[in-house]
C-alpha cells in the first residue's frame, strides 16, 4: 500500500477518537476524491463501497452531461435537431452496448488479477482489452462516415432530418473510436481500484465539450457556425482529449495500473478470454440498447413532437440513472477483487450494501422526478407538445425506480465476477419477450400512444430488478474463473 495510502489510514484513526462521525465521513469523501490508494479486499466494507462509490458515481454523472450539455444547446436549434440527436443516440447505443461489455469483460478481468496481487497479468489484460476496443471501433467508423443518410431513414427520420442533419449522425458513429476507448481504459482503472482517475478523465473530456458547444453551434466569436454539426465537432474533440490524458496516466509510475512498453504485445490466451467475457457482456447490452432503438422507432409513429419530449424525458432520466450506474460499477470491482482474494462472502455483503444505498437513492430521485417534472422539462423547451409529452414520460418510467436500483446492481455484480451469461439471459426475458411486445400492444394495438411506451419500460425493467435477485441469492456467480 502506498504512502498516501498510510498517511490517509493513520489520518483516520489518529481522529477516530476526537472527530465525530460526521467529521470521519468527511475524511473519507475527501480521500475517495483524491484516489487514496485502499485495500478493498480488507478493512471496513462500508468505507471500500464509500470509497470506490463517491468517484464512481461522479465519474458517470460527467459521462450524463455529455449527454444533457448536447441536448441544451441543441433544443435551440428546433424539434428536428433535438429529433436528430435521439435518433442518433438511439444507434449509438450499440456503440455503448460494444464499449461497456468490452468495460465489463476489462473490469472483471483486471480487478480479478488485483485481487490475487498481480499487477503485470492486470497490465497485460489492459493492453489486450485496448487493442480490441480499436479493431472493433473501425468498421463502425466507416459505416457511420458512408451511410449516416441511411440509417436515418432506416430509423424513421423525416427528409429534413435526413438531408440537412445527417453530420451530426455521421460525426458521431464516425468518431465512435473516442467512446470505445474512453469506456474501456475507465474500466481499466475502475477494475484496479482507482476510481479517482477516471472521474477526473470525465471532467476535463466535458469541461472542453460544454466550452466548445456554444461556440460551434452558434459560431461565437472567430467560430464558425455549424449548427448541429457543431454540437458532434464538439463532443468528439472532448472525448478525444479525454482518451489523451487517460494515455498519459497509464503510463505515469505512480498510477495504480502502469502500462510499459513491453506490455504492449498481444497475447492469444488472455485476448481470447477477454473476448469470450465480452461476447456475454456486449450480448446483454445489445439486447437491452437494440430494445431502445425498437421503442425509439415505435415513438417515431406518433412524430417529431413525440420523439423530442421522450428524448428530453430520456436524457433527464440518464442524468439520475447513471450516478446510480457508478454505485453499480462500485459493486463489480469489489465482487471481482474480492473473488480474486478468496472471500467470496464479503463480495456478496458488498453487492447487497451497495444495492440498499442506490435504492434509498433512486427513490428520492424518482419522487423529485415526479412532482417537478414538468419545471425539469421546462429546462430544456417551451413547446408544448414536446413538454406534455416529455412530462408525461419522466413521470411514468420513475415509478419504477425502487426496482431500477437493484436491476442496476445485480447485472454489474454478475459481469464483475466474470458471469456476463446470466444478465445476457436475463435482459433477453425482459426486452426482448417483455418490453418490446408490450410496448406495441399498448401503444399501437391498444391505442394507448407514447404513453403506452413509457409503460412498458417500468414492467420491464421492474421485472429484471426481482428476477436478478432471485438469481444472485442462488450464489453460483461465486464459482467463476476468470
Amino acid at each position: 500500500m502506498g504512502n498516501d495510502s498510510k498517511q490517509f489510514e493513520e489520518s483516520v484513526k489518529q481522529q477516530s477518537g476526537s472527530r465525530s462521525w460526521y467529521g470521519q465521513l468527511w475524511q473519507d469523501i475527501l480521500g475517495s476524491i483524491r484516489g487514496v490508494e485502499y485495500d478493498f479486499t480488507e478493512g471496513s466494507m462500508s468505507r471500500a463501497i464509500l470509497l470506490l462509490s463517491i468517484p464512481m458515481v461522479l465519474e458517470m454523472a460527467m459521462e450524463s452531461i455529455f449527454a444533457i450539455a448536447d441536448i441544451f444547446f441543441v433544443s435551440q436549434l428546433g424539434a428536428d435537431a433535438v429529433a436528430t440527436v435521439g435518433v442518433t443516440e438511439s444507434v449509438l447505443t450499440l456503440v455503448y452496448a460494444i464499449a461497456m461489455g468490452l468495460s465489463m469483460s476489462t473490469t472483471a478481468l483486471v480487478s480479478r488479477r488485483i485481487g490475487e496481487k498481480n499487477t503485470y497479468g492486470a497490465a497485460i489484460s489492459a493492453v489486450q482489452a485496448i487493442i480490441v476496443s480499436v479493431i472493433v471501433a473501425l468498421p463502425i467508423s466507416l459505416a457511420g462516415i458512408f451511410f449516416a443518410p441511411e440509417l436515418l431513414r432506416l430509423m424513421g427520420s423525416n427528409e429534413q432530418m435526413i438531408q440537412e442533419l445527417y453530420s451530426y449522425t455521421a460525426i458521431m458513429l464516425g468518431g465512435n473510436i473516442v467512446i470505445m476507448l474512453l469506456f474501456v481504459i475507465n474500466a481499466i482503472f475502475r477494475g484496479a481500484g482507482d476510481a479517482a482517475i477516471s472521474m477526473r478523465v470525465l471532467w476535463v473530456a466535458n469541461a472542453i465539450n460544454i466550452v466548445l458547444d456554444p461556440l460551434l453551434i452558434f459560431g461565437y466569436g472567430p467560430f464558425p457556425e455549424l449548427g448541429i454539426m457543431g454540437a458532434a465537432i464538439a463532443t468528439t474533440i472532448g472525448r478525444g482529449l479525454g482518451v489523451i490524458y487517460q494515455f498519459y496516466l497509464l503510463t505515469k509510475r505512480s498510477s495504480r495500473i502502469n502500462i510499459l512498453p513491453e506490455h504492449w504485445k498481444l497475447e492469444g490466451v488472455i485476448m481470447k478470454r477477454l473476448v469470450r467475457l465480452s461476447l456475454g457482456g456486449i450480448g446483454q447490452h445489445l439486447i437491452a440498447t437494440s430494445s431502445w432503438i425498437g421503442l425509439v422507432r415505435i415513438i417515431a409513429v406518433f412524430g417529431a413532437e413525440a420523439l423530442a419530449g421522450y428524448t428530453i424525458a430520456i436524457r433527464i432520466l440518464i442524468f439520475s440513472l447513471l450516478p446510480s450506474w457508478g454505485m453499480s460499477n462500485a459493486a463489480a470491482t469489489l465482487v471481482g477483487q474480492n473473488l480474486g482474494a478468496q472471500k467470496p462472502d464479503r463480495a456478496e455483503r458488498s453487492v447487497w450494501i451497495t444495492g440498499l444505498v442506490n435504492m434509498v437513492f433512486l427513490v428520492m430521485v424518482g419522487t423529485a422526478f415526479f412532482f417537478w417534472a414538468e419545471e425539469l422539462i421546462r429546462l430544456f423547451t417551451d413547446e408544448p407538445p414536446v413538454v406534455s409529452i416529455g412530462t408525461l414520460c419522466l413521470r411514468i418510467i420513475c415509478l419504477g425506480y425502487l426496482f431500477y436500483a437493484w436491476g442496476m446492481v445485480i447485472s454489474q455484480a454478475f459481469n464483475g465476477a466474470g458471469d456476463t451469461d446470466t444478465p445476457t439471459l436475463l435482459n433477453f426475458i425482459c426486452f426482448w419477450l417483455v418490453e418490446i411486445p408490450v410496448a406495441y400492444l399498448f401503444a399501437l394495438t391498444l391505442g394507448f400512444g407514447e404513453q403506452g411506451v413509457f409503460y412498458s419500460i417500468v414492467v420491464a425493467e421492474s421485472l429484471l430488478g426481482l428476477l436478478g435477485i432471485l438469481v444472485f441469492k442462488r450464489g453460483k456467480w461465486k464459482e467463476r474463473k476468470v
